[in-house]
């Protein structure tokens, strides 16, 4: 699936919340991929109450590439658990396309910092994990599957077991495993914060080439600032728990971006200077 949009450089909107995702599709005549209304968690310990988030309101676009950045503890997770049905809102409402989110949702995608591949399978026949946990039909799932392994660099290595590739590629492996399906949603929490810097600036360019040929919904927790505002359209900044959104900001880059290019691009050094100054030195690595 192809997405158009708007390739105009523009300087990143760093007003507070700014038009939703939400109102800009509801503009265009169409649902949001993702939608939180005034949402609360809430649960008890032994010896408090906690709340892990509250009035939290989002609206994700249709194809929309949005990262969330804060400190640790601040609910970041906590929201994919919800968006995946793994959690459910002490009040408000989660939506997925227009849906309400009730319990686990099997139309998603999930990856996670760790890339949890079985040792004994090859790359493939991890992938294609994913399709007999779904009973999806054998040859499209070997179809999909080798054109996941050709889009992220894979060829050559389907069959290779996880002790014989790098943490790039096995981070690579989880990711078409998550794609295999073609979810309209992909969740990431933390992909790739267990890789080497060089690995994780690799992984970062593959993710936005993959985003762009796939037109996939994706929402990315993580706590490098200059990651998110690379691969993002909107970065969501959050406050120390409770969890509440102290600041949307519109990213204002092209789709397609050259690492390099990028990092020296005004609007990415207004967008992550902006950024660090919400969250504080000691609040977010970089």
């Amino acid at each position: 699936m192809t997405m158009a949009r708007d390739t105009t450089l523009r300087k990143p909107d760093l007003t507070k919340g700014g038009a939703s995702a939400g109102e800009r599709s509801a503009a265009g005549g169409r649902t949001a991929a993702v939608g939180l209304e005034d949402v609360a968690v809430r649960f008890r310990t032994k010896k408090r109450d906690v709340t892990a988030l509250q009035e939290v309101s989002l609206d994700i676009a249709m194809g929309e590439f949005v990262a969330i950045v804060g400190p640790s503890g601040c609910g970041k997770s906590t929201l994919l658990k919800l968006v995946a049905g793994l959690l459910k809102a002490s009040s408000g409402a989660v939506r997925l396309q227009g849906e309400r989110v009730d319990g686990p949702r099997h139309d998603i995608g999930y990856v996670f910092q760790r890339a949890a591949l079985l040792e004994w399978r090859t790359a493939r026949r991890n992938i294609l994990l994913q399709a007999e946990m779904r009973r999806m039909p054998a040859e499209p799932a070997r179809r999909r599957a080798a054109e996941l392994i050709e889009m992220t660099g894979l060829s050559g290595f389907e069959d290779a077991y996880p002790h014989e590739l790098s943490g790039g590629m096995q981070q690579r492996v989880a990711l078409c495993r998550a794609l295999l399906h073609e979810p309209p949603v992909l969740l990431m929490d933390e992909p790739f914060g267990a890789l080497d810097a060089l690995t994780r600036e690799q992984m970062n360019m593959e993710l936005n080439r993959i985003w762009r040929e796939t037109g996939t919904t994706v929402l990315l927790v993580t706590h490098s600032i200059s990651e998110a505002v690379y691969l993002a359209d909107r970065v969501v900044v959050m406050s120390p728990r409770p969890g509440t959104i102290t600041e949307i900001i519109d990213v204002g880059l092209e789709p397609e971006r050259d690492y390099t290019e990028t990092l020296g691009r005004p609007e990415f050094r207004e967008a992550t200077g902006h950024i660090r100054g919400l969250l504080g030195a000691a609040s977010a690595q970089d």
